[in-house]
């Protein structure tokens, strides 16, 4: 029954450990990373954004770290980041091009250059890299360290990974559906969930790019709003520039109505020509026909300001048409990720309860991370937390070593209990 404590009481340092803060990745882009460009340019006149799909799409950065598009020719991508990118793009299309305003441009990161993990792990090899991955996460994409069958310790270790993953999939979740709701309520700032101590650290970098998204997306809308107020009102003025026109134009026909009339009864008496009359029966038609021209002009700025309304008025619509959607999918999205930290928990107990009193103790690991950085490769020791950075090459060699004492049983399964019932009641909230 020792040995079974002190099992537990490992495992779940490793669970433990995956919720500690964790340090942010560099959002720098490295050579290999594969990046999504997308182009927009907004047009008043249309009410909607023009994409410039030629000089838009997928793109490799390159092992040199330059990135190649269309037009621009090569940009320098590494030691950037995706907002910087972005910009620099935008300002050599306006230079390039000579806009008076510069296009919209968005950097997407698609895939990260991948991690290597070698050493006494179960399946080394190339795996695709995320944001905040770390030292143990990697070594449960290898499958754990290589142990003879049997003695069940991958398994936990591999739940113990998941559940690190979950949890934080499960953190960015909430901070989602925060962000979300604000915007449905018009909020003018979010107003994000409390979490845990121990997830305070991960959340915040979250919490910056929701805000972020939330900040841009009121943005883009004030934007498309006063666009379209702006148009209404060069509409309306419009108008009223050609209701003077009309007032002037009905003037003209009055008095060439007049004059003909005058000179018709002089033509009849003999007194004046008939070219004079065929002058002003000429000058009447062109200011008829000049005043049907400013009516018509004026019914349709007319038709435009209604249209520009329309759209005025569907914007609030349309963006909360595309919120509710979103966040009704990111629910969904929540529950499930609680449902599967649940089994996972769950498994990982069964796992720890058939373990046989003799197997031998777990065997701890040593992480090497070797990174290649400014030119020069160097090697890092690092924990199991440590988050690794795109193209790490992580090393993994196991020490012969029992747990150091088992202190560490005591409170991990309060710790998995508490964190259990937490999750259990945002889960309940949102169904």
């Amino acid at each position: 029954m020792i040995a079974v404590a002190l099992k537990i009481a490992g495992v779940f340092g490793l669970l433990l450990a995956g919720l500690l803060p964790a340090i942010a990745a560099n959002d720098l882009l490295l050579p290999q990373t594969r990046l999504r460009v997308t182009v927009v340019q907004w047009n008043p006149a249309k009410s909607d954004y023009q994409s410039w799909q030629a000089i838009g799409g997928e793109f490799v950065v390159s092992q040199s770290g330059m990135l190649e598009l269309p037009v621009i020719g090569q940009i320098e991508a590494a030691g950037r980041d995706s907002t910087a990118l972005a910009g620099e793009i935008s300002t050599r299309l306006q230079s390039h091009m000579g806009l008076i305003d510069r296009p919209d441009t968005t950097v997407e990161i698609l895939e990260y250059p991948p991690i290597y993990v070698l050493g006494d792990v179960t399946t080394p090899g190339e795996y695709k890299y995320r944001p905040n991955l770390t030292a143990l996460q990697a070594l449960a994409l290898s499958g754990g360290p290589f142990r003879q069958a049997g003695d069940g310790s991958d398994t936990q270790i591999r739940l113990a990974g998941e559940l690190r993953g979950i949890h934080s999939d499960i953190i960015h979740s909430k901070v989602r559906i925060a962000r979300l709701n604000a915007e449905m309520a018009g909020a003018a700032q979010v107003t994000f969930p409390p979490m845990e101590p121990g997830d305070a650290a991960s959340e915040a970098d979250i919490e910056v790019r929701e805000r972020i998204i939330f900040e841009t997306r009121i943005k883009e809308r004030d934007r498309q709003t006063k666009s379209l107020e702006e148009l209404r009102d060069l509409l309306n003025a419009e108008i009223d520039v050609l209701q003077e026109k009309v007032k002037a134009a009905d003037i003209g026909v009055k008095n060439a109505r007049d004059e003909l009339a005058n000179v018709s009864v002089l033509v009849e008496k003999g007194i004046a020509i008939a070219s004079r009359r065929s002058e002003l029966e000429h000058t009447l038609a062109n200011y008829q026909a000049d005043r049907l021209d400013q009516v018509t002009a004026i019914m349709r700025a007319r038709q435009n300001i209604t249209e520009t309304t329309r759209n005025l008025e569907g914007l609030e619509d349309k963006q909360r048409t595309e919120v509710a959607g979103a966040l009704q999918q990111e629910q969904a999205n929540l529950q499930k990720l609680l449902l599967n930290q649940e089994v996972s928990q769950k498994l990982l107990l069964e796992t720890l309860a058939s373990a046989a009193p003799s197997a031998k103790s777990s065997e701890a690991v040593d992480f090497m991370i070797t990174r290649y950085m400014d030119g020069r490769t160097s090697e890092i020791a690092t924990t199991e937390s440590t988050p690794l950075m795109p193209g790490d090459v992580i090393t993994v060699r196991l020490k012969p070593a029992a747990f150091p004492n088992t202190d560490n049983a005591v409170g991990a399964p309060a710790v998995l209990g508490s964190l259990s019932t937490t999750d259990s009641e945002t889960m309940e909230a949102s169904r």
